[in-house]
């Protein structure tokens, strides 16, 4: 306002700023708003070589807090998925949305902080269990901190370089509470229980129902047991959806899925 009243900029100006921002607002604003609704349309299509899709004509809608469980063979292009969604890759065709924004069409750094990942391998530096999960929110309370997850030999423990004082599902539990600390509207987590023991597994599925409470999932998992509750799982061959359903819903069909749950 001071810009017009001393005559640097026409009212014209402030108008066509105003009109701007307002629109930068309202894609930051649907990004990070209440609602988490994910969709792919006009069929996306994703390729590192374009004469060979790895993902081909897909379409889906995931609804907030819902979540979505992925599930395939090695090599079906599931991971692929949440690449796409976290923008470390575009689509060759079609677009990724989230609330209807064209994920294209969002600052990397809004994008990245609305969503929050649980990978296979997360990274870690050499500290303690307590200062790698701060890594997420550095301003978070002690409280805030211990709140999410127990560690068998406590929050002090020296992860060693890449967490290599730590079991496999020591190191997936650290990250699932990275995720719970950062508190994002949606959350994808690539094969996160791929490589722990019946029991580890047991105590991470009750952290991701925590997690899992009031956000917008994706899982991708070799283990199907990880993903019986999903509100959606969608079966993907080469780069396709070939199924999709609850888990009942797929097992009765009798099936690629089931093919895999009785394997």
């Amino acid at each position: 306002m001071l810009l017009v009243v001393t005559g640097k900029k026409s009212v014209r100006s402030l108008v066509a700023f105003i009109t701007y921002w307002s629109a930068i607002k309202g894609a930051v604003k649907r990004i990070t708003g209440l609602y988490q609704t994910i969709s792919s349309t006009l069929n996306v299509e994703f390729a590192y070589d374009r004469r060979k899709p790895l993902i081909k004509d897909l379409n889906l809608v995931a609804e907030p807090g819902k979540t979505v469980a992925v599930v395939g063979t090695t090599g079906s292009g599931k991971s692929t998925l949440v690449k796409l969604l976290f923008r470390l890759y575009d689509p060759c065709e079609g677009s990724i949305a989230i609330d209807g924004q064209d994920v294209r069409h969002v600052r990397l750094s809004g994008l990245r902080r609305a969503i929050g990942i649980v990978p296979q391998n997360p990274t870690l530096f050499n500290g303690t269990i307590r200062e790698n999960i701060r890594y997420a929110r550095l301003d978070a309370t002690d409280e805030q901190i211990v709140d999410f997850m127990e560690f068998q030999d406590g929050y002090e423990s020296k992860v060693g370089e890449g967490g290599v004082r730590l079991s496999g599902g020591e190191v997936q539990r650290l990250a699932i509470a990275r995720v719970l600390l950062e508190n994002p509207k949606i959350v994808a987590l690539d094969e996160a229980t791929s490589a722990v023991d019946t029991l580890t597994e047991a105590e991470i599925q009750k952290a991701l129902q925590r997690l899992g409470s009031g956000r917008t999932m994706f899982v991708i998992a070799h283990r199907l047991s990880t993903i019986v509750r999903a509100h959606k799982i969608l079966v993907v061959r080469e780069g396709k959806i070939v199924e999709s359903g609850t888990h009942g819903e797929l097992l009765a069909k009798g099936g690629e899925y089931s093919q895999l749950w009785t394997q």
